[in-house]
């Protein structure tokens, strides 16, 4: 977004990796469903955990999870779950693991009933990203009405992992909502982002 972003959100001063992700991904609207499926999978398995730690770790999941092909995934058997448990480059935890196999055949279904997993998604926002105006971060909230909704449905259709935070956290992540403070050069960059989407 910026070369020389000074005045960056306060989560993201906390090492080199948040403050790169902030400024050239975070909160940018996308369209894309190889990123949505790869961002399903990495803020699910956040949940109980920083963000740091699952950036840290991004490499090892792009290894194991195909550069993110829901389809490969969505294959994967036992054989591949305890070859992911045996690795510290990603979180070694078996349900959520496992829990990200299952979440590679429900995006699939969900593409199928939709054309793709961003038709599903931006719909939640009525195909508009939400812009906030926040001053400071404890005006950010930590779920919202629609990320309830969003979690519910993916709950319902068998999704772990997802609750209200973390699907509020997946929407943020990926432009559906700019959470971006006013101070920071990446609310207008967003927010201009915007105008570009394609769904």
């Amino acid at each position: 977004m910026s070369e020389a972003i000074t005045e960056r959100c306060g989560w993201a001063m906390h090492s080199a990796l948040e403050q790169h992700y902030h400024d050239t991904e975070w909160g940018l609207p996308c369209g894309d469903d190889r990123r949505l499926f790869e961002f399903l999978v990495l803020e699910s398995a956040q949940a109980g955990l920083s963000w740091r730690t699952v950036l840290q770790k991004r490499e090892g999941y792009r290894r194991h999870y195909a550069d993110f092909d829901p389809q490969r995934v969505a294959a994967y058997g036992p054989g591949d779950v305890e070859r992911m448990l045996a690795d510290p480059g990603v979180i070694r935890n078996r349900a959520k693991i496992e829990a990200s196999i299952t979440a590679a055949k429900l995006f699939l279904q969900i593409q199928q009933e939709h054309g793709s997993f961003a038709r599903y998604l931006w719909a939640f926002v009525d195909n508009q990203p939400i812009c906030n105006q926040w001053h400071s971060l404890a005006q950010v909230p930590a779920e919202t009405p629609h990320s309830k909704a969003l979690s519910a449905d993916l709950r319902k259709r068998g999704l772990r992992f997802f609750g209200p935070t973390i699907a509020y956290a997946y929407m943020q992540s990926l432009g559906l909502v700019n959470d971006h403070l006013l101070s920071c050069p990446c609310h207008k960059a967003c927010r201009e982002a915007a105008a570009a989407l394609q769904l």
